[in-house]
């Protein structure tokens, strides 16, 4: 049953919204201003919101920026009883999905209702259906060193055993890792990865494991973290050489035990998650500087896959250039066809 949320400062307004609408079968919940309307959106999900726009305190143009931040895809459905053109684009503006006066015409608003919601479930089944549709791209090359890795992969695949890849950066590790998720047993489901490089050493925990709501300053909501994410897929760890030792220590656990704790949490939650590691640095240089662990080396380097950089796979330059002189030539005849379609519109 769809979830509605109403955010008005009028009790009758609400109380007939409501009738309304339980009335075609929606669950309703109700919020009196626009702060109490963001703390449920904090903390429950709904399909869609009613809010007015005039509203003591915090008006439903400042809900609106605000909740998006929170919830990017919820669709926005705005009321007002003096509602403007400019009014009116300003919400759109801010990402409403519609607006309408007040008193509603009932048909209309229902039916905006219904496409809020069906958008809605399209939006999150586009997100999906295009991660699980984007295709890998293949592994070029002849080199006894490229045969090797393919060699491994298919080997290694099947199996639930670590990965550890290493290599100099744009030498394809993450392509290696899609070919290791794609022809394992866990292939129908998800890999996550996370690039433990871009993300500030104060939040990679928060990123990893997930946080409670109220951890910290900003944890306005609960956070599911990349462990839980990839449950009963693949996790990827890009440059897991950048990653703190406290993260690191966390990380060991999880590898141990199959058990994470979120930030700010106290309950242990088990995660069944095939980890492949990347980094570009010498991690056993990086042990001596004790910058990282000895222990988790170990755990994520049960298989080793190097990949060479192309200046120690010369043999593949021919190869590489002739498939990149075809793409190219690929891409001029479909500007040539699309050229030669606008003359003949214009003929």
């Amino acid at each position: 049953m769809p979830k509605i949320l109403i955010i008005d400062d009028e009790k009758a307004i609400r109380n007939t919204l409501r009738e309304i609408l339980e009335y075609e079968s929606y669950e309703v919940d109700e919020a009196s201003n626009g702060a109490e309307g963001l703390e449920k959106l904090a903390n429950d999900d709904y399909e869609a919101v009613l809010c007015d726009v005039k509203m003591p305190k915090m008006d439903g143009i400042e809900v609106l920026t605000k909740a998006k931040e929170i919830d990017d895809d919820i669709p926005f459905i705005m009321i007002s009883g003096n509602g403007t053109i400019e009014t009116a684009v300003e919400a759109t503006k801010k990402g409403a999905y519609d607006f309408i006066s007040k008193p509603p015409d009932l048909n209309r608003m229902l039916l905006t209702i219904r496409n809020a919601i069906d958008k809605k479930s399209l939006t999150v089944e586009t997100k999906v259906l295009r991660r699980k549709v984007t295709k890998t791209r293949e592994i070029i090359g002849d080199s006894p060193a490229i045969q090797n890795i393919m060699n491994t992969i298919d080997k290694v695949a099947p199996t639930d055993a670590r990965v550890l890849i290493t290599g100099e950066n744009g030498t394809g590790k993450e392509l290696v890792a899609r070919w290791v998720h794609e022809k394992s047993n866990r292939a129908k489901n998800t890999l996550v990865e996370v690039n433990c490089a871009a993300i500030p050493s104060e939040l990679i925990e928060s990123e990893l494991f997930g946080h409670e709501k109220g951890a910290f300053t900003s944890a306005i909501k609960q956070r599911i973290g990349k462990f839980e994410q990839a449950n009963g897929g693949t996790l990827f760890l890009d440059e897991v050489g950048d990653m703190s030792l406290a993260a690191q220590a966390k990380v060991l656990r999880a590898l141990q035990e199959n058990k994470i704790t979120r930030v700010g949490g106290d309950k242990d939650i088990d995660v069944n998650v095939r980890v492949i590691a990347a980094t570009n640095k010498d991690l056993m240089r990086e042990i001596e500087k004790g910058n990282f662990r000895m222990d988790l080396y170990h755990r994520f380097s049960v298989i080793l896959i190097h990949v060479p950089s192309l200046n120690e796979r010369k043999d593949d330059v021919p190869l590489l250039a002739f498939i990149l002189a075809a793409s190219f030539r690929r891409i001029e005849k479909i500007k040539l066809q699309w050229q030669y379609t606008r003359i003949a519109q214009h003929c």
